[in-house]
């Protein structure tokens, strides 16, 4: 075991370009980096927003392999760069496979890639699933935050979907100070409707736990409502379940029928992320032929150059940015290091000479 510090921090000093170590993460560190950490991690998605926004990153297109023998499945990798005071490059590379769910695992199981700037060498690689769930609760909690600013903050949570990203919304939200009177669950599966409802038992949560027969029940009794499914295409399409204009995180982005978003005020992460892969604001362009349903994206709203009305339901719809995962993990990466517990692999990298 060997520690050291950040290749991309010893890259801003004067040296010669060195391979650095590599190092392994596994889950469990991953986990302890992040735990209790619920407000740090949503200043660092915040932060990275705001670098994105202003040009300090590159997140270029994710791309899909999907397969024609199991075509629920699918591995998606997410190049970027990201700039300012932890300048990192790198990929994640994750996996959806829904059917793991009827074996008792996760549906989704990644990696993550850290690179150095200097060298391009890889210098660790991450478990990354625990990271896409922390970054896509970070940015989900920060959207509840902002977007329910100039309206009563919600007192009833509602969550279609109970799976790990439930969980770590609930978790971020809760971590970041909010509380609620109600917390509804609906979930197709009975049994993860259960485990969901014994998982915020032993949270410790005070708040009144209802697991509703119907989607249409929780929205309606539901002022910020979480939609963290599987659906592949839209399930939800009658705007009068949303009368009430609550704030909807959109997570897993495919729910909403278009006629829902042409009736909402539309925040999403990036503009040209989103509008792809049949996502929902996707199907929602190529109905309308334009795209004057969205009001902007996280950071104009962070920025003052979007409001969001209290009078129309708000929805905010992420794609999910590779930059927010290599912010995240280099956020860990540089704990782990700190705590003098981080695992470097000797001599992993062999044929270091140009010329034997």
């Amino acid at each position: 075991m060997t520690t050291v510090r950040s290749p991309a921090t010893e890259s801003a000093m004067p040296r010669q370009p060195a391979v650095p170590p590599f190092a392994v993460i596994p889950g469990a560190q991953v986990q302890e980096a992040l735990r209790g950490r619920e407000k740090q991690i949503v200043e660092v998605v915040e932060e990275t927003y705001r670098l994105h926004a202003a040009g300090d990153s590159v997140n270029p297109p994710s791309s899909f392999l999907r397969f024609p023998d199991r075509p629920s499945s699918r591995m998606i990798a997410l190049p970027a760069s990201i700039g300012g005071g932890s300048q990192v490059d790198g990929v994640k590379w994750i996996s959806s496979f829904p059917g793991n769910v009827t074996s008792g695992i996760p549906r989704a199981s990644a990696v993550l890639i850290l690179n150095d700037p200097a060298t391009g060498y890889p210098f660790a690689c991450l478990e990354s699933s625990i990271i896409s769930a922390g970054r896509t609760a970070a940015s989900a909690a920060s959207a509840a935050d902002w977007l329910s600013r100039g309206r009563p903050r919600p007192l009833r949570v509602g969550f279609i979907g109970t799976g790990l990203i439930a969980r770590y919304i609930h978790t971020f939200l809760e971590g970041t100070g909010w509380s609620f009177d109600d917390i509804g669950v609906h979930d197709l599966s009975a049994d993860s409707a259960a485990g969901f409802r014994l998982y915020l038992e032993q949270s410790g949560t005070t708040s009144r736990i209802t697991v509703h027969d119907s989607a249409e029940d929780l929205v309606r009794l539901s002022d910020l409502v979480v939609f963290a499914t599987v659906a592949a295409e839209p399930h939800v399409s009658d705007p009068s379940w949303f009368a009430h204009n609550p704030v909807v995180l959109h997570v897993s982005l495919r729910d909403l029928a278009p006629r829902i978003l042409l009736a909402s005020t539309n925040i999403v992460d990036d503009i040209e992320h989103c509008l792809r892969a049949a996502t929902s604001p996707h199907l929602t362009e190529q109905l309308t032929g334009n795209r004057g349903f969205l009001h902007g994206t996280l950071d104009d709203v962070m920025a003052g150059r979007a409001t969001v009305p209290a009078d129309r339901p708000a929805v905010f719809s992420p794609f999910g940015l590779g930059v927010l995962d290599l912010a995240v993990g280099k956020y860990v990466y540089d704990e782990v290091a700190r705590s003098g517990d981080l695992r470097t692999i000797d001599n992993f990298f062999h044929e270091l000479r140009r010329y034997g």
